[in-house]
């Protein structure tokens, strides 16, 4: 009995250190800060950087006001790196319409194919960031695959809800297909909370009828906007980015009510994907509080029956392909998606 109880001590100690924050007695910094020696050395000042914004309040979800003033200040900061962005990725960029939705058309310098697609959704939580201010994602992708990108510039919550937002993405595919293209010629890949949109919006399609996309690419996606998972609490203070409390819950329920939240459209990791899914990859890292989204996701597709690949990275924090392009883990990253691209999509 006392070794049982001296068991259980231990492990509670253990749980303890790791919800408060502290690697061990002598190390104090806190967990969203620490790099490991297993990753590349560049992303130890960025961990500590990035984790300093972590705890960032949000607005309420209804706070129509408050959300458009954060909206207005990012598309400042950040439009106008959208040249230089695709510039440094070698590629140029043209704003057009398809399906009535507003779109950035991304063209790289060597173009492989003239009749095949990539469609891009952004990230920023449903409530910030837009096609232009998250271009890198995409850009970054169109370098890679060679592929021309549609980036769809959707709507943000809490000026819409999520039925809007995902009509928005059918409406898009939808356009290409009436314009010619066909949809074994489409790859969708998204980040973050458009990783999620994409999963999420390919599911309304299969169900309305449609043909779906040849592959889909999730990095680092948001696939179940409800507090559920287990790293939700076990990575609560390792997540250099965002804590669920100070900002994701607002931002879930400016995008979805409440009850909408285990929505497959709106949370795809409770869909069903017996009824058929394009084959997908889902990659993410250790760092991330989704990494239970992750997980989950890629059981209920696999579950399924259906083609699908975790592939995962030590040690890496939220969408890190675009974060850091340059260092090793976005670099495999990057080439294990063109590959699922080559594989899928070009046929190679």
């Amino acid at each position: 009995m006392s070794r049982r109880k001296s068991g259980c001590t231990i492990f509670a100690a253990v749980l303890t250190c790791l919800l408060t924050g502290s690697a061990n007695a002598q190390d104090t910094s806190p967990l969203w800060a620490f790099a490991p020696t297993t990753i590349s050395p560049e992303w130890e000042p960025v961990l500590e950087a990035i984790g300093a914004d972590r705890s960032k309040s949000a607005p309420a979800p209804d706070d129509l006001a408050g959300w458009r003033d954060i909206q207005d200040a990012r598309i400042v900061a950040r439009a106008p790196r959208a040249a230089r962005t695709v510039a440094r990725f070698g590629a140029t960029y043209e704003e057009i319409e398809i399906g009535g939705v507003p779109v950035l058309e991304i063209t790289p310098e060597h173009r492989v194919s003239k009749t095949k697609f990539g469609v891009f959704l952004h990230g920023g939580a449903y409530v910030s960031n837009s096609a232009r201010t998250a271009i890198a994602g995409a850009a970054q992708f169109a370098q890679a695959t060679g592929l021309s990108v549609f980036s769809i510039d959707y709507s943000l919550a809490p000026h819409v809800k999520w039925q809007h937002v995902t009509d928005e993405v059918v409406s898009v595919l939808a356009g290409l297909v009436e314009a010619g293209v066909d949809s074994d010629d489409i790859v969708v890949f998204g980040e973050s909370a458009g990783a999620s949109l994409a999963a999420g919006s390919v599911l309304k399609m299969r169900d309305q009828g449609m043909s779906m996309p040849a592959a889909l690419i999730l990095w680092s996606p948001w696939s179940d906007i409800s507090e559920t998972g287990d790293t939700y609490v076990t990575l609560r203070n390792a997540e250099p980015f965002y804590t669920y409390e100070h900002y994701l819950r607002s931002a879930a329920l400016a995008y979805a009510d409440a009850a909408d939240h285990r929505h497959p459209y709106v949370s795809p990791v409770y869909g069903d994907y017996t009824k058929g899914f394009p084959p997908t990859l889902i990659q993410g890292g250790t760092k991330e509080i989704f990494l239970s989204n992750f997980i989950r996701h890629y059981q209920a597709i696999d579950q399924a029956g259906q083609r699908v690949k975790l592939d995962l990275y030590e040690g890496m924090p939220h969408v890190f392909m675009t974060v850091l392009p340059d260092t090793t883990e976005a670099q495999i990253a990057v080439q294990k998606s063109v590959d699922w691209v080559n594989t899928y999509l070009i046929g190679e």
